[in-house]
């Protein structure tokens, strides 16, 4: 595993933009924080932009074999999921899926991706207002059932009662994957009422999708079958 460069920039609601740029080892989550180019030292979100809020996201946390998610942590939470896309290879710019003022103690998360890794990542938006990112590595021909990344929970104990109104995925595994091209969500009864298809995170940004949500109850799970 290399490290690599992880970079980002946003726009707060004060007109200044944050640069944000990390060199850390693919295949761990890391914490990204601005960049020395343009700050005295390299701090969190929270302690550079305390009280402020981001308005856009210029450009979202990229790397040279792209990122498997990325997203605000709060306390230990997830706060906000965010974009991500691989290096050079990015869509316009856009506003974050949550508005919010951030804290001292708010961090960037980002696990950057590396050329081999399965890894198999689930980040959704809920219509409660939840953010939530599911991973899993599948392994030869095989259902995998994904957790979530805070408290290793599945997606129907996790998020019970909620609906998924927005949601997206990354997995390198492309024509391995059966369901669906990305994860299928199962109900109690193991059949699919909802998933979303997955992006490669090494050849271009992945795209959110409102289409495909679900109500989810308890024992709905979100699986990824693959043939190899």
């Amino acid at each position: 595993m290399a490290n690599v460069s992880v970079q980002a920039s946003f726009m707060l609601n004060t007109g200044e933009v944050v640069d944000m740029k990390t060199t850390m080892a693919e295949g761990t989550e890391t914490e990204l924080q601005t960049s020395t180019d343009y700050a005295v030292a390299a701090t969190s979100i929270g302690q550079f932009a305390d009280g402020k809020v981001i308005t856009q996201i210029i450009q979202p946390p990229s790397a040279p074999n792209g990122i498997s998610y990325a997203y605000i942590d709060r306390r230990g939470e997830i706060l906000c999921i965010l974009p991500v896309s691989l290096a050079g290879v990015q869509n316009e710019p856009e506003a974050p899926l949550k508005s919010f003022s951030l804290q001292a103690g708010d961090t960037i998360r980002v696990m950057a991706s590396t050329a081999a890794s399965r890894l198999f990542s689930y980040s959704v938006l809920t219509n409660a207002g939840v953010h939530a990112i599911f991973t899993g590595t599948p392994g030869g021909a095989a259902n995998t059932s994904l957790t979530h990344i805070k408290s290793g929970q599945g997606l129907g104990a996790s998020l019970t009662g909620q609906a998924i109104v927005c949601h997206f995925a990354t997995s390198v595994d492309g024509s391995k994957l059966d369901s669906g091209g990305g994860v299928y969500i199962l109900n109690d009864k193991g059949l699919p009422v909802g998933g979303v298809a997955a992006a490669n995170p090494i050849k271009l940004q992945p795209e959110k999708s409102t289409m495909g949500g679900a109500g989810i109850f308890l024992n709905f799970v979100a699986r990824v079958t693959t043939n190899a």
